[in-house]
């Protein structure tokens, strides 16, 4: 049965700097060798969680790269792929854009902002997986 899990921030450091929590996932399905795909909200937001797993732990290294932005897409661990960009399914994906999760896969990650605002969208994406026969569970973070 496909999974969805919903992470809403709620801890002052992911609160801070929402991008820490997406840079914790990744690492987490790095080091479990589940090749990842993260769907970014826009290619600004790509360029930002690069730049951000590149220096968030100094003790990581989670091979990752912006979609076509090299020849290897299909051996990178990670691929962050803005909106107007598309690649090959994966089992397992972050989402952190408004609409749920395109293609087919095992897994997917929902990052849920702090803000009530956008956690609207939230509530809707969760219906919807659940009426696709997704398990889907929240954790607080």
């Amino acid at each position: 049965m496909p999974r969805a899990d919903f992470y809403l921030i709620d801890k002052p450091r992911f609160r801070d700097d929402p991008l820490l929590l997406v840079c914790e996932l990744a690492k987490r399905a790095f080091a479990n060798e589940q090749p990842t795909l993260i769907l970014a909200r826009s290619r600004a937001d790509a360029e930002a969680l690069d730049e951000k797993l590149w220096e968030f732990d100094e003790n990581a290294f989670i091979p990752h790269q912006i979609v076509g932005d090299g020849d290897d897409d299909a051996i990178t661990a990670v691929l962050i792929v803005p909106p107007d960009a598309t690649t090959p399914d994966r089992a397992l994906v972050i989402n952190l854009r408004d609409d749920c999760a395109p293609g087919l896969f095992e897994r997917v990650l929902e990052v849920v902002p702090a803000d009530d605002a956008e956690r609207l969208g939230s509530r809707e994406r969760w219906k919807t997986y659940k009426q696709a026969g997704f398990d889907v569970a929240k954790h607080d973070m």
